[in-house]
């Protein structure tokens, strides 16, 4: 072990951990503002003393020059941060998800700090993605998100320029998909809400002096809050199949 140490390449790791520590700085769960900076940092260190052995030996010598050093760096950093920002656009999915269902259950103006996109939202927009970033624990994804950031020292070369045009088009991709998601997870409350709102206009005209705000939020709320706890496993089975799928597509067998 000791051997090992000494015999370390120091740029190569340091190099390494370029990559692996941006990602650890933006990817979800881990980048949550609930876990410290000293795990953040730990965590990336004990990847990138696992991946050394096997990485360190196919990365590129020192530039000669300043200008070269900064570009390979900047390329390092850029790819941990392409993989850091999918896992933020998928997560993302189901907060989008819950500011429309929030909307359709007249609970919008209700905000509360969403610790998983570190932002004010609603609270069925917080709900939604603590359980889906606890769901993404727990079945293990999370190492899904780190076997992409393995693989990718075969999908991207260190020392090549990455493909920028590809990474844009990959993430508009990837955040178009992400809101069709969204509107696929809240569809049928859209159904329901539009359903309810029709309801409401009918009996408005059949009884002008009934007040049908007074009547209706309560119905409304009580039958969105319905509709989400009978569709809660359904919606999340659903995003896990598709954050998985989305990390899987840069796994190589």
């Amino acid at each position: 072990m000791l051997q090992d140490l000494l015999t370390l390449n120091i740029f190569g790791f340091f190099l390494l951990f370029c990559r692996v520590g941006t990602a650890f700085v933006t990817l979800p769960g881990f980048s949550a503002a609930y876990v410290s900076a000293d795990i953040r940092l730990l965590m990336a260190l004990a990847v990138s003393f696992v991946l050394a052995p096997v990485v360190v030996p196919g990365l590129p010598v020192p530039p000669a020059s300043v200008p070269g050093l900064i570009v390979l760096i900047l390329g390092e950093v850029l790819i941990g941060g392409f993989f850091g920002a999918l896992g933020r656009i998928l997560i993302g999915a189901l907060h989008t998800a819950g500011t429309i269902i929030a909307y359709e259950a007249s609970l919008a103006n209700a905000f509360i700090n969403d610790p998983v996109a570190e932002q004010q939202g609603s609270v069925l927009s917080g709900f939604l993605t603590t359980v889906g970033i606890v769901l993404v624990f727990v079945t293990d994804l999370h190492h899904l998100m780190l076997r992409a950031v393995a693989d990718s020292y075969t999908l991207f070369i260190p020392g090549e320029m990455p493909a920028v045009g590809d990474f844009s088009q990959a993430i508009s991709r990837y955040v178009a998909d992400s809101f069709a998601l969204a509107a696929q997870i809240a569809s049928p409350f859209l159904l329901a809400g539009t359903a309810h709102f029709l309801m409401l206009g009918i009996l408005g005209r059949l009884m002008p002096a009934l007040p049908v705000f007074f009547v209706g939020l309560p119905i409304q709320i009580a039958t969105q809050m319905a509709l989400l706890a009978l569709s809660l496993s359904s919606i999340m089975l659903v995003f896990t199949a598709r954050f998985g799928e989305g990390f899987r597509a840069f796994i190589i067998s």
